[in-house]
């Protein structure tokens, strides 16, 4: 009964509005009439469309936006939406208008603080001056109305700089007597009341039925008393921090026909019980990250038309009772995190139009639509769905305008009838697996295509012809496919409305000569990319004035770059020429101001750093020959840049302290060059953005300054392979956000960095060769570095055990499971976020010898390397624990005690090298479980016993086992026999016995045979081969001899020594024939490594091993660079 009489009431009073708007006298009042005119006199009206014909030789009440009632007097005014401006103040002759019943002024411009004499108006049921033009505080009078039954205030802040604001009256004291208010808009009115204020506030409007105020700087929480508003039928509060939950009394309003409370920081749960109210029609709360739910079983027939939850929390499954929502014409589920399969009911619903399913984990096929043939929309994209969709009957969908399918797993061939369909304008399909060729023709003529990308996947054969007829296109992306074939000027220039094309990294051959530009008929062209398309010369571009995106990186294009393309348009922004054959600049160039983006890596460019622009973000000038030095002044070009690497080259030269006037700098990588003198001090202390700092391999000397601010962002320190002198500096302990610390091969005079325990990001800290010393480990130390995944103290005089409890606390070494799988991902810095740009961090992982630069990191690569050092005692059970450990060296060190049977555990392991060290006992068998193990030194030790024979251990060579004389079995030619194989396999006691006293006699002889020999081996000093072998068997008779004594002998590290005798850095050398030598040294290397053997199946969520791999001597070497991904996003 109660809807009922809701319903007649809404009715009646609906008829009464058109009653009194239809209303007109026969005659106009005279004074009515000149109140008009002196109003439209007040007006600029010149372009309202209604007051054209107020001309005073008429009846006023057949004027536009003018009603009267049988009196001739004026009841309904309304010139909403009639780009009228001026002023309405207090005298305005509008008041006089006293009988009036509506007023709409809504839409125009009315430059005045909100005028006073409302209250005039004490007939009015209709007042609308939204987006008026009113400014400043809504006056008192308004609140005198008492007869109002719609008062709409609302304004568009961007439509004004001075918002309304209501202070003084409040909304309380606004609405309190207007007791008969049905409709209320304030929308955008500054109320800046909290929660108990408004809900209290609107408690005496007990007829309101429409309440919209979103974007009023309202808060939370939603009060118990604004339940009591039985009679509401539409809320909306979006854009308020509300920073509530979502009351469940809403669900007990009976006639609640829709609810918006998007963007309002909601939060807990949402009350399933809202989206079961029969009466509703519309629900949005979208952008509530933090608004958890789920959806229930829904009625049969329901209201719901309109159903918004994108960027909440939801999740759970979408039930298959969806498809009962028979009037359901938009459904918005995006950036939510529902799983499992689309239910195939979602095909039922026969009145959709809009579906937007993306950023979720929706697994299985797409449900087919054959029913829902009203669909304009579908995005379903940023998926895990799977299948084929040649099959479906797209030809039904025939409204279809917009389909996005893309980043999913969706594999067959792409069906011609979904191209062919004639209301299409979008197809998004990129980042799948469809292969075959693209077949089919649409009606080209006819049809409205306007962007076609089908990136990233595995389609093959040419291109067809029909795409090249599509003469509305105005974005085509195919790049990162297997099309092959040779794209001509032809083809290309009957395109003649495209904006966007990306033709990169497919095995098309792009025609383009310097005198036949195939672009040249395009004015509209923007953004152009042609990475690897096998283009030997620069295209003709001059003509593009429109250009914002040029890349023709991957090329062999050679020569120099021509000084036009500089200045190829005003509006160009991103120029990327990377990895090409490019020597030079041709000049004069002049750089246009806004270019922002300019990446000249890995070509063969010289001479001086090309001059920079003002206004550049990103600067990439690594990998090429330049060789002068860094201008003094280049901080003045840098005020703007946040990416800037010029590694690799042969810059010389100091490093100028006006870098440190960069402030906006995220990464500098000056690596790799012949760089000198002290790192700047400013550099350290007064760039607190910046994230990467890359010095590695230069002549840097001096001290790391001690300089590091508490505001310190740094997240990768490397100056590896400098001439870096005096110790850690304490204030690189602010550095919180630390992940990659890399000191190597340098002179740094130190103990162990305790002063660093409390950075609990650290993943990556290199040592390397330096003067390191003292014992490992902190004392009281509580803090457990727990993401440590890469360590090399190698080459330093460190000393002492390995404390079991320090090494306890790296708990990422430990971490193998599907958890850290499913979290996999590369060490990696982003420059800034959303632009897809990446800096990998690159470490060099040394094995036996060989050094492999690591440019892409897995985080669940670890490595422990303490070779070379003075390290004693047993090794650390706990090693065994981590079992996500891949290389583990603890060479020559003076270790003693037996190999831990727990170093079985380690299944990801692929090399271990306990090489010179003091172990005894046997060669436990539990290592016959490390089925992935490519390299493996034990030699010289004291071991004993049975070589474990199969599996892994099948592979090694003698080698593998040198230096041991109690060892015997495969692949050694010493085999065991059964007094061997059944001996104790104990380490002797430390009494000698008698075979073991030493003949001191035969000592004295040695040294009186050593004198004699003297002359012998200095000339052998000079024979670097036969010294080389001297040195190997003395450490051999050292080695064998010395324990006898009950001394311990410590086998020496040997490095590549310079002609100098000092250690050589890993740099790069820039002269070819030092790099074919450098070639030739890494013959010299054995065995094998096998990192690159482990990848990600093809979910992306579980590392695998190949075992049939290849395993290489010497991988390809790679550096830290920056990394770009990217999809036409339109």
């Amino acid at each position: 009964m109660d809807m009922l009489l809701m319903r007649i009431s809404v009715l009646f009073w609906l008829l009464l509005y058109s009653f009194v708007a239809v209303l007109v006298s026969g005659e106009c009042q005279s004074h009515q009439q000149e109140l008009l005119l002196g109003l439209g006199k007040t007006l600029n009206s010149s372009l309202s469309a209604k007051m054209r014909n107020w001309d005073q030789s008429t009846n006023c009440c057949s004027w536009g936006g003018i009603s009267c009632d049988e009196g001739g007097r004026v009841i309904k005014l309304d010139l909403s939406n009639q780009l009228i401006s001026g002023t309405v103040d207090n005298s305005s002759t509008l008041f006089n208008l006293q009988h009036l019943r509506q007023l709409n002024l809504a839409y125009n411009t009315l430059s005045f603080s909100f005028p006073c004499g409302f209250d005039k108006f004490s007939n009015l049921i209709y007042l609308n001056l939204s987006n008026a033009g009113f400014t400043g505080q809504v006056p008192a009078e308004i609140s005198r109305l008492t007869n109002l039954i719609t008062l709409d205030l609302s304004v568009n802040s961007l439509l004004t700089l001075r918002p309304l604001k209501l202070e003084k009256p409040n909304l309380k004291m606004l609405v309190e007597n207007l007791t008969t208010l049905r409709s209320l808009h304030l929308d955008g009115v500054k109320i800046s009341a909290s929660g108990n204020e408004w809900c209290k506030g609107l408690s005496s409007l007990a007829n309101l039925e429409v309440l919209s105020m979103s974007n009023c700087n309202i808060s939370g929480p939603i009060e118990d008393s604004f339940g009591k508003l039985k009679n509401l039928s539409i809320i909306h509060l979006d854009k308020n921090n509300l920073s509530a939950m979502v009351p469940a009394f809403l669900a007990q309003l009976p006639n609640l026909t829709s609810l918006k409370l998007s963007s309002c920081s909601l939060h807990g749960q949402f009350p399933r019980e809202i989206l079961q109210v029969r009466m509703l029609q519309s629900l949005e709360v979208l952008d509530n990250k933090k608004l958890n739910g789920s959806l229930p079983e829904f009625h049969h027939n329901g209201s719901l038309q309109n159903l918004v939850l994108s960027g909440t929390n939801f999740s759970g499954t979408l039930p298959q009772s969806i498809g009962k929502l028979v009037n359901l014409t938009r459904l918005d589920l995006s950036s939510c995190n529902f799983s499992e399969a689309i239910p195939s009911s979602l095909s039922n619903l026969q009145q959709l139009v809009y579906l937007d399913l993306k950023f979720n984990n929706f697994t299985g096929q797409i449900p087919r639509f054959d029913l829902s043939k009203n669909l304009a929309y579908v995005d379903l994209s940023y998926n895990k769905l799977s299948g084929k969709i040649e099959s479906f009957k797209w030809e039904d969908l025939q409204n279809l305008t917009h389909i996005d399918l893309s980043h999913n797993s969706l594999n067959g061939s792409i069906p011609s009838s979904l191209v062919a369909l004639p209301s299409l304008k979008r197809v998004l399909l990129s980042n799948n697996q469809f292969d075959g060729e693209v077949t089919g023709a649409p009606k080209v003529r006819e049809s409205l295509l306007d962007t076609l990308d089908l990136s990233y996947n595995q389609l093959q054969g040419p291109i067809p012809a029909y795409v090249f007829e599509l003469s509305r296109l105005s974005v085509l992306v195919l790049s990162s496919n297997n099309f092959k074939g040779t794209i001509r000027p032809r083809d290309i220039r009957k395109l003649v409305n495209l904006t966007y094309l990306d033709l990169s990294y497919n095995n098309l051959s792009v025609i383009a000569t310097e005198n036949y530009s195939f672009l040249s008929s395009f004015p509209k062209i923007t953004t152009l990319k042609l990475a690897s398309c096998k283009l030997n010369v620069f295209p003709d571009l001059k003509n593009q004035s429109r250009l914002t995106y040029l890349d023709l990186s991957q090329n062999q294009i050679s020569g120099e770059v021509p000084n036009w393309i500089w200045s190829v348009s005003d509006d160009l922004l991103h120029l990327n020429l990377s990895f090409n054959q490019l020597e030079g600049l041709q000049k004069p160039y002049q750089i246009v101001p806004n270019l922002s983006v300019i990446d000249l890596r890995f070509n063969r460019l010289t001479g001086h750093i090309p001059a920079l622009p003002l206004s550049a973000t990103y600067l990439d000038f690594s990998s090429n020959n330049f060789t002068s030095s860094l201008p003094s002044n280049i901080g003045d070009y840098l005020s703007y840049t946040i990416f800037f690497s010029v590694s690799s080259n042969g810059l010389t030269g100091a490093i100028p302290k006006s870098i440190c006037e960069a402030v906006n700098l995220r990464v500098l990588d000056l690596s790799n060059n012949s760089l000198s003198g002290a790192i700047p001090k400013c550099l350290i202390g007064q760039m607190d953005l910046l994230g990467v700092l890359n010095l590695r391999g230069n002549n840097l000397s001096g001290q790391i300054p001690n300089a590091f601010s508490r505001k310190c962002s740094i997240e990768t320190l490397d100056v590896n392979g400098n001439e870096l002198t005096g110790k850690i500096p304490i204030s690189l302990g602010r550095c919180r956000k630390l992940e990659v610390l890399n000191l190597g091969n340098n002179h740094i005079n130190d103990t162990y960095p305790c002063h660093l325990k409390n950075i609990t990001s650290l993943r990556i800290l290199v040592l390397r060769s330096n003067r390191f010393h003292g014992g490992i480990g902190c004392p009281a130390d509580k803090r457990p570095w727990p993401k440590l995944q890469i360590v090399d103290f190698a080459h330093n005089s460190f000393n002492g055990k390995l404390p079991n409890k320090f090494v306890a606390r790296w708990k990422a070494m430990e971490v193998y499971d599907d958890e850290a799988q499913l979290n996999v991902k590369h060490l990696r810095f982003e420059v800034l976020r959303f632009t897809g740009i990446y800096y990998l961090d690159g470490v060099t992982v040394t094995n036996k010898g060989l050094q492999m630069e690591l440019e892409k990191i897995l985080t669940i690569f670890t490595s422990i390397d303490l070779s070379c050092n003075n390290l004693e005692g047993p090794i650390p059970d706990v090693i065994g624990k981590f079992k996500a450990l891949y290389v583990l060296n603890l060479s020559h060190n003076a270790l003693t005690g037996k190999i831990p049977p727990s170093l079985g555990n380690l299944q990801q392991l692929e090399s271990l090298d306990l090489s010179s060290n003091n172990l005894s006992y046997s060669i436990p068998q539990q290592l016959l479980k490390l089925t992935f193990l490519a390299v493996l030194n034990l030699s010289y030790n004291q071991l004993e016993g049975l070589i474990p024979d199969g599996k892994q251990f099948a592979t090694f060579t003698n080698d593998s086992y040198e230096g041991n004389k109690g060892l015997c079995g495969n692949p050694l030619t010493k085999q065991c026999n059964d007094a061997n194989h059944s001996q104790d396999l104990r380490p002797r006691a430390s009494k000698k016995t008698q075979n073991d006293e030493f003949d001191w006699q035969f000592i004295f002889i040695g040294v009186g045979f050593g004198v004699g020999a003297a002359v012998f081996v200095v000339s052998l000093m000079f024979w670097k081969r036969a010294s080389q072998w001297v040195d190997d068997n003395v450490d051999k008779f050292l080695a064998e001899n010395l324990p006898k004594m009950g001394l311990v002998y410590t086998r020496p590290c040997y490095d590549n020594v310079d002609t100098d005798g000092n250690l050589e850095h890993d740099k790069k050398q820039y002269d070819d024939d030092d790099d074919e030598e450098g070639g030739e040294s890494t013959e010299e290397f054995r065995g094998r490594y096998c990192v690159y053997c482990s990848k990600l199946d093809e979910t992306g969520k579980k590392t695998i091993h190949n075992l049939g791999c290849i395993c290489h001597d010497s991988p390809p070497s790679l550096s830290p660079s920056s990394s770009t991904s990217s999809s036409f996003s339109p």
